[in-house]
């Protein structure tokens, strides 16, 4: 009987010990489990810390701008964004780029939206309000020929890029500017895209501009005119368009080379670019009525309508942006047909 009882007892004894074997590997595969899940959390955590330490694509970084002017460090993407050259504003417009303030007053029409209350009204091209300025605390400040002089002290409110315009390389300089501005905002491919179109669009011009004997370039002020050459302002109807200039002595002056009606009767060109200054600043005559006389009427110019009539806006006024470059060769095209 007690040998039946110690049997049994050990019988009880071996099943409650394989029973809690079976929980403690239970227990350790459960644990094992967990394990393995916290590995793989903490892993995709590693992950994501990389990922947040490496730039992704529209993360801000900083780009340096080097410039006539000195060295600006810039915040790529840069929200806050004061304006003074139009050229640059045309092409921020067209990028899909929204900008703070502007200089208003003499905003061209096709960017008329610029005088609305939505903008802050960064003071006159030559006249930069600088307290306003100030309190918008700008990420970036662009200027060119007309602000120069106050550089020093706008790059005191915010960083500022100076952008020129080299007018003996116009269409490489213009580019050069173009893809600063895809650096900053990251549009590079855009900015390439646009560029390609521009170029080709040249190179279809010059293939016009080959049967054209030659061509000058004046501008008309209130009953003043004054002629440009290559590496003039307007030099680009010579150097990128590749239309032969009259007088290759014309000397290169931001106000053009003073000149009579009898000099342009004498160069007789057989083209005739004409830029109206008086239609922007609201002078007394007219280029059309500065021109009507017997000298000019004499030229071949004249005598084969090969007279034309630059608009002054893309030409004066703004010049350098994407807007801009594409109508000055698009009214160059159109009037050789």
């Amino acid at each position: 009987m007690k040998k039946l009882l110690v049997l049994l007892l050990t019988l009880i004894l071996s099943f409650a010990l394989v029973a809690c074997g079976t929980e403690d590997a239970g227990g350790e595969e459960d644990t094992e489990s967990t394990a393995t899940a916290d590995t793989g959390e903490e892993a995709e955590g590693e992950d994501t810390d990389q990922t947040a330490a490496e730039p992704t694509e529209g993360e801000k970084t900083e780009v340096v701008i080097e410039h006539d002017l000195g060295e600006t460090t810039v915040s790529k993407n840069p929200e806050t964004i004061v304006v003074f050259d139009y050229g640059m504003l045309e092409s921020l417009d067209k990028m899909g780029v929204e900008v703070t303030a502007v200089p208003k007053g003499n905003i061209p029409t096709y960017l008329s939206k610029y005088d609305e209350d939505t903008y802050e009204n960064a003071g006159s091209l030559f006249e930069p309000d600088f307290e306003k300025i100030s309190d918008l605390n700008p990420d970036l400040i662009l200027i060119s020929g007309r602000q120069m002089d106050h550089y020093d002290e706008l790059s005191k409110l915010g960083p500022t890029v100076f952008v020129s315009l080299d007018t003996v390389d116009y269409f490489a300089s213009f580019s050069e500017n173009m893809r600063m501005l895809g650096s900053i905002f990251a549009q590079e491919d855009f900015i390439e895209s646009e560029l390609s179109e521009l170029e080709n669009a040249i190179i279809a011009l010059n293939e016009k501009t080959e049967e054209v004997e030659n061509a000058l370039i004046i501008l008309a002020n209130d009953g003043n005119i004054s002629a440009y050459g290559p590496g003039s302002r307007f030099g680009i109807i010579h150097g990128d368009f590749g239309i032969t200039p009259v007088d290759e002595g014309i000397e290169v002056s931001t106000h053009g080379m003073n000149v009579t009606f009898e000099y342009i009767a004498e160069m007789d060109p057989e083209y005739l670019f004409v830029v109206d200054r008086g239609a922007i600043v609201g002078g007394e005559s007219s280029a059309e009525q500065i021109l009507d006389n017997d000298l000019t009427k004499g030229t071949r110019a004249f005598e084969n309508g090969n007279v034309v009539y630059l608009d002054p806006v893309p030409w004066y006024v703004a010049g350098g942006g994407l807007v801009s470059v594409s109508e000055m060769i698009k009214s160059v095209e159109s009037a050789l047909e």
